[in-house]
Parts: C-alpha cells; structure tokens; sequence
C-alpha cells in the first residue's frame, strides 16, 4: 500500500497535514455543535468520527516516512 501512495505522489508530509486536517475539522464540528439551539449528537458523533481518522493518517505517515529514507528514489 505505501508503494501505491507513492507511486501517486503521496509523501509523509501529505499524511501528516491530513492527520492534523482531520483534528482540526474534528474540533470545529464539536464546537459548531456547543452553538447549536438543539441537541445535535449527530454533530458530536460525526465530530468524534473524524478524530478517529487522525492516527490513520498518522501511522500511514510513519510508514511513508520510513519507505521514503530508505528507497529515496522510488515512487518519483
């Protein structure tokens, strides 16, 4: 699989900004949802479920980052 993302043109840094993205869009569902005149636990729900993503994203960085030093050429 990270053989397929870099051959796509996927670095670490793009699976460490979607991890971050994912955190950031988590926080703002959550505190859209605080604002909202009734009860939204859907919104708290989908919130949590997008937070889910980050470590995903996260460990799939790691592992880019890992195939990048050591095959520096392949997938480019």
């Amino acid at each position: 699989m990270l053989t397929m993302l870099r051959q796509k043109g996927v670095t670490s840094d793009h699976m460490f900004a979607a991890g971050l993205g994912s955190i950031a869009l988590s926080v703002i569902v959550w505190a859209v949802s605080l604002n909202a005149s009734e009860p939204t636990s859907r919104a708290d729900r989908w919130g949590i479920f997008v937070g889910e993503w980050a470590p995903s994203f996260f460990a799939l960085g790691v592992g880019l980052r890992i195939d990048e030093n050591q095959n520096p050429k392949r997938g480019r």
